[in-house]
């Protein structure tokens, strides 16, 4: 039964990715239209089905296949054919091989332009039409009877002319707006007012802001026709649709993430189009073949290379994770902006136990100036802000001194200084400017350094290889010191007295005020009392969820849901849910676990401990709040997410923030969580939720969202 469903999906996705979506409503809506021309739609249907059958066979199996990826280029083959020539038993034999012949393609197109992060787009439907119509051309004779008709005429000629079709409603609408439906319908090979208002409603139920680039190109073509006078006639309604309008979508929502500049993008692709379906015109019409949809390929392959040339990608994104949905793009990249840095930046605690004040932070007013600039000293200092205890004439004095200095993360050990004599206080060694120093390699390009360690205190030796917290050796009063601070520093080359790089530390505590803020990949400030943050060893063992973890939940009905953790080919961590199919990503850096991204069911139990779970630090300190934000798709207000999805390219009014912290209970530990919407200044609550753990292990969790209660328990695990 999951097969036949599965398939099914399959048919629906090879529809919907034609508009670059997975939308359901939008699919059955084109495979619905697409019967407009009953031989296209049933061709079309045949095509895609024997498509998917014939890569059942050879195994192409995986995302491809699911998406559609492999069959939207037979889907168009089979509608062009209906479309182009009448039904005979010849037209059968033809539609069954070249059906066969596109499948081939698409399957070798797509995954060698893959390589080069490229997509195949409707190349291979392109070119395997371009061949029938050539072989049905030629001397030789296929059997394949052309028809004659409107849509032909302007797929071959380019001309504006439609008289005749669809007369009483075109009467009825204003002329451009019958011309933008028509466009749209023509990307399925029609020429219908009623099509095209059919498509328009399922590209809005898919998109707000696909949709609004439909409408953004459509106008921008017809202005620029209006200025240049390209086509005195008017322009085609299948080059508008199929390569104007499908171009901007593509470059401005799809291929990129929404923003104003993606926008702006979409624009520039309109005079490109129209040079584009100009020269391919005059060159294609010697040889008597049409353009089809090659001018949309070549602009947005063309621009794809280009942007992907670029050394720094600024404000202009790609869409590198594609969700089929401009809005959930776009939502997600802001959300994983700021979460995801445990995939961009190794891991690095402070160097050292306890609390600490920043006495000295990047770009300060002493000793770190110019290319020297990004480094931080530290100090230990008493509730009077003292860095040392009365008369403070010895190092000895000093809060600091002879403390332990830390490995900021794993690496090998590449330089060592260790025989510089500590100074008197007041007192500085200018010749030997960095005194005692380790500097330890973590990865090419990235080494960290400490200095100013007290003589003849260094634990460690060059080549040797140090985990992250292991002692390195004491701080000490060396080199350029009046008095006893820790000096540290991340650097690009392994010489001592490089010159420094930006980087920030994983996750610190801040304390203000006597409470604790958590500090996530931030790099701390002149001033700050920091120290890292302790972990809560059955906390941490509780979310410590492994590729074969399997777990049972049982809800208040006593309905089972059966999980699974597993890692996918990036190495990302992901639990899976046998029976709703869901799936959530998470990251576990040691000190805290975050989901990441939420695929499938929102009634299935592992949706809810996504929201229950969202962000958990391994620390039960009571003052400790934790922060965070939901993507925006997430909200479970629909007609307020379409008023900003509208707008969501350019501004964003709404947000939704997470808030929890961990309760310790004489039985175990509870993470209490709520989630808010926020509009404006205005704040509303619409979920509440609590983990209970014990004993090292998850027992139990229960969320209210919007007054809906869930309670579920781990029955089994590993």
């Amino acid at each position: 039964m999951k097969q036949v469903s599965a398939f099914i999906k399959s048919i629906v996705n090879s529809y919907s990715v034609l508009f670059f979506s997975q939308n359901r409503v939008l699919g059955i809506i084109l495979l619905l239209v697409s019967f407009f021309n009953p031989i296209s739609g049933v061709a079309g249907l045949s095509c895609v089905i024997l498509s998917l059958l014939v890569c059942h066979l050879l195994k192409f199996h995986g995302d491809n296949l699911q998406l559609g990826i492999y069959s939207f280029n037979s889907l168009l083959l089979g509608i062009a054919f209906g479309a182009f020539y009448h039904v005979n038993f010849l037209f059968v034999i033809w539609l069954i091989t070249a059906c066969v012949m596109v499948t081939f393609t698409s399957v070798i197109i797509s995954n060698h332009l893959a390589k080069s992060k490229l997509p195949m787009l409707s190349l291979p439907f392109i070119l395997l039409f371009w061949i029938v119509l050539s072989a049905a051309n030629s001397i030789f004779n296929t059997g394949l009877q052309q028809k004659s008709s409107y849509l032909l005429e302007e797929i071959y000629t380019g001309t504006g002319n439609i008289a005749g079709i669809e007369a009483s409603l075109a009467l009825a609408l204003p002329n451009l707006v019958g011309l933008f439906f028509r466009a749209l319908s023509a990307v399925l090979f029609l020429h219908s007012v009623i099509a095209g208002i059919l498509i328009s409603i399922g590209m809005l139920i898919h998109s707000r802001i696909a949709f609004s680039l439909l409408i953004i190109s459509f106008i921008t073509a017809c202005a620029l026709n209006s200025v240049t006078h390209t086509y005195p006639e008017g322009i085609s309604y299948y080059h508008l649709g199929a390569n104007l309008m499908m171009a901007a979508v593509a470059i401005g929502s799809f291929f990129t993430i929404p923003s104003l500049r993606s926008y702006l993008l979409a624009v520039l692709s309109i005079p490109l189009g129209f040079i584009t379906i100009n020269g391919l015109t005059g060159f294609m019409s010697v040889h008597a073949l049409p353009i089809f949809s090659l001018p949309f390929c070549i602009v947005n392959i063309g621009m794809l290379c280009l942007l992907l040339q670029r050394k720094w990608t600024g404000k202009l994104q790609l869409a590198h994770i594609q969700h089929y949905s401009p809005e959930r793009n776009l939502y997600q990249y802001l959300n994983q902006e700021q979460r995801l840095n445990d995939l961009k930046y190794i891991r690095l605690n402070l160097p050292f136990m306890g609390y600490w004040t920043v006495s000295q932070g990047y770009d300060g007013n002493i000793t770190h100036k110019g290319d020297w600039g990004q480094a931080l000293d530290f100090v230990i200092t008493d509730d009077e802000q003292n860095t040392y205890q009365y008369p403070g004439t010895l190092p000895e004095h000093f809060y600091c001194f002879n403390k332990p200095v830390l490995a900021c993360a794993d690496g090998i050990v590449e330089a060592v200084v260790s025989h510089v004599e500590d100074n008197a206080i007041g007192k500085q060694n200018l010749k030997e400017n960095w005194g005692n120093t380790i500097v330890i390699k973590h990865l090419n390009g990235l080494y960290s350094k400490v200095s100013h360690l007290k003589k003849n205190s260094i634990k460690v030796k060059p080549g040797e290889l140090v985990k992250q917290g292991d002692l390195l050796a004491q701080c000490g009063n060396s080199g350029r010191s009046p008095e006893p601070h820790l000096h540290f520093q991340l650097q690009v080359t392994p010489y001592i007295g490089s010159k420094t790089l930006r980087y920030p530390f994983a996750g610190y505590f801040n304390k203000i005020n006597g409470k604790n803020l958590l500090e996530s990949y931030a790099i701390p400030a002149d001033g700050l009392l920091i120290s890292n943050a302790e972990v809560n060893s059955p906390l941490k063992k509780a979310f410590d969820l492994q590729p074969g973890y399997t777990a049972k939940l049982v809800d208040s009905n006593s309905l089972g849901q059966y999980w699974e953790v597993f890692k996918d080919p990036l190495g990302q961590l992901y639990i899976y849910c046998k029976t709703t199919g869901a799936a959530a990503y998470f990251i576990n850096n040691g000190s805290m676990f975050y989901f990441t991204s939420f695929y499938g069911d929102k009634q299935s139990l592992l949706y809810k401990f996504y929201l229950a779970a969202y962000k958990v630090i391994f620390n039960d300190a009571e003052d400790l709040v934790i922060n965070d934000n939901l993507p925006l798709h997430l909200t479970h207000s629909k007609a307020l997410l379409w008023l900003q999805d509208i707008i969501a390219p350019f501004y964003r009014f709404m947000d939704i923030s997470y808030r929890g912290n961990v309760l310790t209970k004489k039985n175990g530990l509870s993470i209490i969580s709520k989630q808010y919407t926020i509009i404006g200044k205005k704040q509303t609550q619409t979920t509440e939720a609590s983990v209970y753990i014990d004993h090292g292990s998850l027992q139990s969790f229960n969320i209210t969202i919007n007054g809906e209660h869930t309670e579920a328990t781990w029955s089994t695990e590993n």
